[in-house]
């Protein structure tokens, strides 16, 4: 039928997962549990960095800073609305235009953290294989204007891919076969031919993502060439502990993400659940990653603790009266 003869959509049911809705309040339950860990494990991170004065200092640990902020806000933009689904059937309905805002928020913050891993593996490359460098280079000024580049560009992707969605037409079924309002999954209910859409949104995702991946890929062939150079294994493995939590994370954060947009199109159950991984479980490692993987930032969050437990042994001993009652 013609787009003219039909009314526009002016909300839409989200379907989320297939085979949850028998045991929904379980998977409620764990949603609700991994988001609280996801939210509790980056403001963690987020605070250490802040609160720690060495590593506030430092531009690695103010990239890691940056990215526990989007990792928490990624999460923040989907798992509430799942969560509302799983509540009851009337939490599946989105309006139109908080479908467009969740579509924007999901691709503004995950192409915003895609550009962070780029800039996080340059730092990287200019510490081990340019220590000497490194300081006058990534001064203060350049990783602010770093970090500000890398959301910037991330708010311009993110509007590409909104205006080629939405500028289409939505005049007839409005049953979103995902979770959320992506890209793939709105495209199968407009009114006109995506294929020109569909052409330029992947190339634009495939461009972004495989020129930041190679970009990553040169910096960690130089930072490995720079490693095996060294002559002590104690040398090396110091070396080498200073990136081998961004390397996981990258790990963590391309897999799901080929693996959902070069499939972008088919409707395999399997890629719900991959991108529940992309969404979910990838915000929720990184900060642990990081923790464990880091002893810097096991130091920080040690004095982190032992100051407020200090801080409170302080309260409690300028009030001993009050204790009393």
């Amino acid at each position: 039928m013609e787009p003219g003869n039909q009314t526009p959509v002016t909300e839409f049911i989200l379907e989320g997962f297939p085979n949850t809705r028998e045991i929904s309040s379980l998977f409620f339950l764990l949603f609700l549990l991994l988001y609280l860990l996801t939210l509790l494990g980056n403001a963690l991170t987020l605070l250490t960095v802040l609160c720690d004065a060495r590593l506030h200092a430092l531009p690695m640990y103010c990239f890691l800073g940056h990215l526990s902020f989007l990792d928490a806000c990624l999460s923040s933009v989907t798992l509430p609305k799942i969560l509302a689904g799983l509540a009851g059937p009337s939490g599946r309905t989105i309006s139109f235009g908080g479908c467009v805002v969740q579509l924007y928020a999901f691709h503004f913050l995950a192409s915003t953290e895609c550009f962070l891993y780029t800039v996080m593996a340059y730092d990287r490359f200019l510490a081990i294989c340019h220590p000497l460098r490194y300081s006058v280079v990534m001064s203060r000024r350049a990783c602010v204007g770093l970090a500000a580049g890398t959301w910037l560009t991330g708010s311009l992707h993110a509007t590409i891919h909104t205006t080629l969605t939405f500028r289409l037409p939505y005049c007839g079924p409005n049953r979103v076969e995902y979770f959320i309002c992506d890209i793939p999954a709105m495209l199968k209910l407009a009114c006109a031919d995506t294929a020109a859409n569909r052409a330029v949104i992947l190339a634009n995702i495939g461009t972004v993502s495989a020129g930041c991946f190679l970009l990553i890929s040169v910096s960690y062939a130089y930072i490995a060439s720079a490693i095996l150079k060294i002559r002590t294994a104690q040398g090396r493995l110091r070396a080498f502990s200073t990136c081998s939590a961004h390397l996981s994370l990258v790990l963590l954060f391309y897999a799901p993400l080929l693996f959902v947009y070069v499939r972008s199109y088919s409707s395999h159950t399997s890629d719900g659940a991959v991108a529940m991984f992309y969404i979910m479980f990838t915000s929720l490692l990184n900060p642990f990653i990081y923790v464990l993987r880091n002893k810097e930032m096991k130091k920080a969050l040690r004095r982190l603790a032992y100051g407020q437990a200090l801080s409170l042994k302080l309260k409690l001993s300028k009030n001993p009266e009050r204790d009393k009652r």
